[in-house]
């Protein structure tokens, strides 16, 4: 028999549910007959697995340690290097560097805000990858605020994404509140998050533009059109204002009216003004002119302004809250270079 009691970060979610986390490899159909003969229990009665739990609730599993071990293997195999450096996170290429530049802008027993450096997965894409939600469970792991016990049921994770080549603000939640508050936020699109890129061209106005956004999941590449000329096209818009520009450059402060996949860097592409160092959707005669001069390999954009609304009771001490995070040194150096610099870009109001 093994007993689970239900903590702080498990409360607030069905039984099933954490059922499911805590016996990974289970089918459904084994978990819903163990509720059924009892095998599984909620305060020593039956439960059926739609019970909201609450903190301090006994969970019983009356099933033989083999068959648990057998169900958790897959979590197991999943858990087993956590708070040890990955292969992904070693010398030799760099990588090791680029984890050690993550920087906590907040923390508090829920939220994690953090300002991602360019070259790093917000989460994974493959199976061996080594992201800033695998950084934020060594993070906690070390800092003893997690435990792998409790990570059979609850796993401390990023809300937001970025590209990877994106730099700046990402949000992680901590506890189970934490991730359901910030996952709300941002499906309300309630935050305000505005970003830092170069572009090629002068642009002199600010300006709202509107459009079409369709992906090709095949080449992970977006097409945006002015009208929706296919049911697949998802309606996007975009304000950005010229910060400084030089002749043939612009410093823009973009904002994300609604947020699509490459959503910035297709959109400004699409008015002629493509985003310096972008692979998919920039100029390659720019971009190879950059990269020989400063040895620029992907897109200067980055997610440097995040406000919190003031007037909504979820967001807590977080409320009115604004945090800035300053732009990686290499995209400081070529804006310096490029003319269109400002103290902005290093959270200086000027």
């Amino acid at each position: 028999m093994e007993k689970i009691v239900v903590t702080r970060n498990e409360a607030g979610q069905k039984l099933f549910k954490l059922l499911a986390k805590y016996l990974n490899a289970a089918p459904q159909s084994f978990l819903h007959k163990m509720l059924r003969k009892k095998n599984i229990t909620l305060n020593g009665k039956k439960a059926d697995g739609s019970e909201k739990l609450c903190e301090e609730d006994e969970v019983c599993l009356f099933l033989s340690d083999e068959t648990i071990a057998a169900f958790q293997n897959g979590e197991k195999q999943d858990t087993k290097n956590a708070g040890k450096e990955t292969t992904q996170n070693k010398g030799g290429n760099g990588r090791e560097k680029m984890f050690s530049d993550i920087r906590v802008l907040y923390e508090d027993e829920d939220v994690l805000i953090l300002n991602k450096p360019a070259g790093v997965l917000s989460q994974k894409a493959a199976a061996d990858d080594f992201s800033v939600n695998e950084w934020v469970i060594d993070y906690l792991l070390n800092k003893k605020e997690l435990s792998k016990e409790e990570m059979r049921t609850f796993r401390p994770s990023v809300c937001n994404r970025l590209d990877r080549n994106t730099s700046g603000i990402l949000l992680a939640g901590k506890s189970l509140s934490g991730l359901q508050t910030l996952s709300l936020l941002l499906k309300e699109r309630a935050l305000h998050k505005d970003y830092y890129c170069i572009v090629c061209g002068r642009v002199e106005q600010k300006t709202t533009i509107k459009g079409f956004l369709v992906k090709d999941e095949r080449t992970n590449k977006v097409t945006v059109t002015k009208t929706k000329e296919s049911p697949e096209a998802a309606y996007i818009e975009t304000e950005y204002t010229p910060v400084r520009d030089s002749e043939n450059y612009t410093l823009l402060r973009v904002r994300l009216i609604t947020g699509k996949t490459h959503q910035i860097r297709a959109h400004l592409a699409s008015e002629g003004h493509p985003l310096i160092g972008d692979r998919k959707y920039g100029s390659a005669e720019v971009n190879r002119s950059l990269q020989k001069r400063f040895g620029l390999q992907y897109h200067l954009l980055h997610a440097a302004f995040l406000a919190f609304p003031e007037k909504r009771k979820e967001c807590g001490r977080l409320a009115g809250r604004e945090f800035f995070a300053s732009v990686p040194a290499l995209f400081e150096r070529i804006a310096k270079e490029l003319g269109v610099y400002t103290k902005q870009l290093s959270g200086i109001k000027t």
